[in-house]
């Protein structure tokens, strides 16, 4: 990281005090693919995962050394995006509407740039985006391994794996961070999960929000402070999206309530847990009225993320 000049120093937005290594996507791609590799039964949809999430990690390792204009960075996300989408993995319920092909790929592209920008917010605070990676892996190794899903499963040990073994350095106080080549990495290899797992038999809606509910933190945070950008003036357009940089995120909110930084990271990793299960259970179950209870709850979780979210916000308006 040194001799490649990945290195964070501080500033007014950000949570640590002294120069850390930014090039700890290094470790998780090296022991993602070692374990990927070491596996030797490959299919198309693998390989093309592979590509894609090289194709992410080269241009994050650029991004933490040399930096990249939003422009470029956008353009490496779609081409990653076109080679899974070119190897046959997107979104089927817009072709299964009658809406064709075409809104198929556009949203599945949608999908994996969102959420490789999403984890790359996320990024914020020691140990959340490796922490929030490992429970996410979790719950879609559990779900595949239980339908024989074995290579959607082996993908989501390989990440969990990886990021655990991460962990070590980059629980607070780190040591190391995971920088762009990481947090995007993570980004986009649980999108293409999502992408590969199925996750209800004939049901839409339910195939839809398992893994909504598993991911729906990093989502929502996506969500949550792209309208309230857009809405005060900050952001007018998806350059300026891109390389705003805020302390307006969930768990920037958190600190602002009082909670440490490890406080802030488990209470966060719980509220995805909570909702994780919700997503096991809703996968495993039949009844609809279970269902919808079940994502009743998922929306009061969120709601109680907004008050925390305002609470935090006006915290730091009367400051």
């Amino acid at each position: 990281a040194h001799k490649l000049g990945a290195i964070d120093y501080p500033d007014a937005r950000k949570v640590h005090t002294v120069p850390i290594p930014r090039l700890g996507g290094a470790a998780i791609y090296a022991g993602l693919m070692f374990a990927l590799l070491r596996n030797l039964k490959f299919s198309n949809e693998l390989y093309v995962i592979m590509a894609g999430a090289t194709v992410i990690f080269v241009m994050g390792v650029i991004e933490d050394s040399r930096g990249l204009s939003a422009k470029v960075r956008l353009s490496g996300q779609l081409l990653a995006s076109a080679i899974v989408i070119g190897g046959g993995l997107h979104l089927n319920f817009p072709a299964n509407l009658g809406l064709g092909l075409w809104p198929s790929y556009i949203i599945t592209a949608i999908w994996l740039v969102g959420m490789i920008n999403a984890f790359n917010f996320l990024d914020g605070v020691d140990g959340l985006a490796s922490g929030m990676a490992v429970v996410c892996s979790i719950f879609f190794l559990g779900i595949a391994w239980n339908t024989m899903q074995n290579q959607v499963a082996y993908i989501a040990a390989s990440l969990g794996g990886a990021c655990l073994g991460f962990m070590v350095v980059n629980w607070h106080p780190a040591r190391c961070f995971m920088g762009d080549s990481g947090s995007t990495l993570i980004g986009f290899l649980l999108a293409s999960i999502a992408l590969s797992g199925g996750w209800a038999t004939n049901n839409t809606v339910l195939a839809i929000s398992t893994p909504l509910m598993i991911l729906g933190i990093p989502i929502f945070d996506m969500i949550y402070i792209t309208i309230s950008r857009v809405k005060r003036g900050a952001v007018r357009n998806v350059k300026e999206w891109l390389e705003y940089t805020g302390k307006d995120h969930f768990h920037h909110r958190l600190l602002k309530l009082g909670l440490s930084v490890k406080e802030a990271v488990v209470f966060i990793m719980m509220v995805n847990i909570c909702l994780g299960l919700g997503a096991w259970t809703i996968h495993y179950t039949h009844r609809k009225l279970i269902a919808v209870l079940l994502l009743s709850q998922s929306v009061i979780i969120f709601a109680i993320i907004v008050t925390l979210m305002l609470a935090g916000r006006d915290i730091k308006e009367n400051k």
